[in-house]
């Protein structure tokens, strides 16, 4: 099953950035190191980031950039690549993030199929998707193809990449699966866990009164998070008592801080950049926004429905697998008088609490993922013993 010499199946997690492995990862490593698995990871400046280290048997440093367009990715990056996996002997390579994950496949495609791991992407979301650009929606289908001959297996956590996966052939339909997103711990996000005080506490920090409404969003400053919805769709309430916070950072920020300004709801906008716990303010709303044009799954909405708090958000890929069913309010993307409406009718009348979807559990995630690395071993044992079944692995 591995060729270590102890017989332990060994792993290695890649991202773009040691951020994504901080945020969704470390269960999955906690969990295969504690079944004797050797697990490693492999990120931009991994090695800084001395949180990460205790949870992974080793760490690799490489250098590639978050923009796919950056000609250094494919320079000295594919040699360090294959140089570590050569080393590390690994069964299993799980990629996440598009830049890692292309970048990881395009450099193992080249090691012998003897020496090759089997290849895992997670697609967090493919950067192509309806309403995108049809130039870039092009060129991104084309990368996703080409990346699919090297994959041996494809995660999808929406119903809209799935489908698109198979729409344009991506990868193989027996190398396809679906997974709803990538784990949540239900016990941190029950709302039971977070005290009223904390949940007052959030919201005299806003110095909000008793009749004021809150809404909330949780995101990233950039374009397609569509924080501009939001100030328009406020600046269109004419009602003083409706406030939205943001929580967040990006290179947006300032941005979407003068258009408040502008439009003359800077008083009831609360700027709060990247806040450490962000369920007592989510507690503190009447509903989490999302308006973003596209998501993979939106994580905040789901944690917001954990907690029972609504979600009202777009009609978008990755969102709307989260509003649905009864968990909120759609509006169609990048409609602000539909999304004015919606925020003005939680308003007057708060939605019943909502309840998360099961499968969402990080327990159930691991499951999966237990199957199917299971069935990647067993795969990898038999192209080691048939001839046969390594050309056909070849061939695919």
């Amino acid at each position: 099953m591995s060729d270590n010499l102890d017989g332990s199946p060994r792993l290695l997690i890649a991202a773009t950035i040691p951020a994504t492995i901080k945020a969704f990862l470390l269960p999955y490593a906690d969990h295969f190191r504690a079944l004797g698995w050797r697990v490693d990871a492999m990120a931009s400046d991994i090695s800084s980031a001395q949180e990460l280290t205790p949870h992974f048997d080793a760490v690799h440093d490489v250098t590639w950039s978050r923009n796919p367009y950056s000609i250094g990715n494919l320079a000295g990056t594919p040699a360090k690549i294959r140089e570590i996996a050569t080393q590390g002997r690994y069964d299993i390579v799980h990629t996440h993030t598009p830049v890692a994950s292309f970048v990881t496949r395009y450099s193992l495609k080249k090691l012998t199929l003897k020496s090759r791991p089997k290849i895992v992407y997670t697609a967090h979301g493919f950067h192509f998707f309806k309403g995108g650009k049809k130039s870039k929606n092009m060129l991104y289908r084309g990368i996703e193809r080409l990346a699919g001959r090297w994959t041996n297996r494809l995660v999808v956590i929406n119903h809209d990449d799935y489908e698109a996966a198979l729409k344009y052939k991506i990868t193989k339909q027996d190398r396809l699966i679906y997974m709803p997103g990538i784990g949540l711990d239900f016990a941190r996000y029950d709302a039971d866990s977070i005290s009223p005080i904390e949940v007052r506490q959030a919201r005299d920090e806003l110095g909000l009164k008793a009749d004021d409404v809150l809404f909330t969003m949780t995101a990233e400053f950039n374009p397609g998070k569509r924080h501009e919805d939001v100030i328009t769709a406020l600046s269109r309430t004419k009602n003083t008592k409706v406030h939205v916070a943001f929580a967040g950072a990006g290179a947006l920020r300032e941005k979407i801080h003068q258009m408040a300004r502008t439009l003359m709801v800077h008083q009831r906008t609360h700027f709060l950049g990247q806040i450490r716990d962000p369920r007592p303010l989510m507690l503190a709303s009447r509903a989490t926004l999302m308006p973003s044009e596209r998501e993979g799954l939106s994580r905040s909405a789901m944690e917001s429905a954990c907690l029972g708090i609504p979600v009202i958000g777009a009609d978008s890929r990755g969102v709307i697998d989260v509003i649905q069913p009864h968990r909120g309010l759609a509006y169609p993307t990048g409609d602000v008088l539909a999304l004015r409406d919606a925020m003005l009718q939680l308003y007057e009348e708060p939605y019943p609490p909502v309840t998360p979807d099961p499968a969402w559990r990080i327990e159930n995630l691991i499951r999966l993922h237990d199957e199917m690395y299971g069935d990647l071993l067993d795969e990898r044992q038999k192209s080691d013993d048939s001839p046969a079944e390594t050309m056909r692995d070849e061939a695919g």
